[in-house]
């Protein structure tokens, strides 16, 4: 028996306001994964239109809708997706049809036969707007740069999962962005394959320039996490003596002005200014971080999710 067609693949798709997208995508899969053992999951991020009703007209029994209680955001929609999930291997895309459910087949056979725990897409002729070009661009050479993994497409949402990595994902805030670092993170061995990229079917996009800013204070955490967890003094105590450093100098040369020059340094609010930004920055950074841990030690420790799920429906007879 074929290893590929005989495991249950559980294809996990979070939607937000997809209701002309989401039966089509529906025939896509079922057309490119015909005699495979699969289940379809649609997570419905509190959707504003009529989503939520497309998916349970469809009677599909192949189709899982959950219907979460509010608006979370994609990366929780994500997590409450492959926490449902049962197959061997779990399958991310994107509602919008940009993801092309044709390119699942070769990518599990890297899964199955190279023993691959991610494979990841890297999407071919965007189909995209300048606007989100530009900031997915950026973002790309960031994450490479700072963390050192050479992922191309940190944004290309078509991924395949092997269950045990999927299941030890902790996504919260916009993690999704950086699933594949996650990953990485748990000891993954990832493979990135080119994948087809189409325009988007219909609707309007939900990203814009703003996500470059979200990107970076969310990378920032992802260091923090990834170096300095279980040793914290290493960056703040050598922040902190790098301060006090700088504020001796500083002292020092004031009164070198002070008493060889006769000049007043009482009135020098440049100074003061600079100073009281350098440490609010310092100040905020920190908190976000403090607050970032303290919430995952509230959510994992308890063993809660930080999601609530309204309704879970499944389809009648295929």
């Amino acid at each position: 028996m074929n290893p590929v067609t005989s495991s249950l693949l559980s294809i996990v798709v979070p939607l937000y306001n997809e209701e002309e997208n989401v039966a089509l995508l529906t025939q896509k899969i079922h057309e490119s994964l015909a005699g495979y053992n699969y289940q379809i999951i649609y997570v419905d991020d509190f959707s504003k239109d009529g989503t939520r009703k497309v998916v349970r007209d469809m009677d599909d029994a192949k189709v899982h809708l959950i219907e979460l209680k509010k608006n979370y955001g994609q990366s929780l929609a994500l997590a409450a997706g492959l926490d449902y999930a049962e197959g061997d291997f779990i399958i991310t895309m994107d509602g919008d049809l940009q993801n092309d459910p044709s390119d699942i087949p070769e990518m599990l056979s890297y899964a199955v036969t190279e023993e691959y725990d991610v494979v990841t897409g890297i999407r071919q002729k965007r189909k995209d707007s300048l606007v989100k070009k530009i900031p997915s661009k950026i973002a790309n050479f960031m994450v490479r740069r700072v963390t050192k993994l050479d992922i191309k497409d940190n944004g290309c949402a078509l991924k395949v999962f092997t269950k045990d990595i999927a299941k030890e994902l902790n996504l919260y805030g916009e993690m999704h962005r950086f699933i594949t670092l996650l990953a990485h993170l748990e000891g993954a061995q990832i493979k990135q394959v080119p994948v087809k990229h189409h325009a988007r079917h219909a609707g309007v996009s939900k990203y814009g320039l703003e996500r470059v800013f979200k990107v970076v204070a969310d990378m920032m955490l992802l260091l923090f996490i990834r170096k300095y967890f279980q040793r914290p003094i290493h960056l703040f105590g050598i922040f902190g003596f790098l301060l006090i450093i700088l504020g001796i100098f500083i002292n020092i040369y004031l009164l070198i002005i002070k008493f060889t020059m006769g000049e007043d340094i009482g009135t020098r609010p440049l100074l003061m200014f600079g100073m009281m930004f350098i440490l609010a920055g310092i100040q905020l950074f920190t908190i976000g971080i403090v607050m970032e841990l303290l919430i995952r030690t509230y959510y994992e420790s308890q063993k809660k999710r930080p999601y609530r799920i309204k309704n879970v429906f499944v389809g009648g007879p295929a």
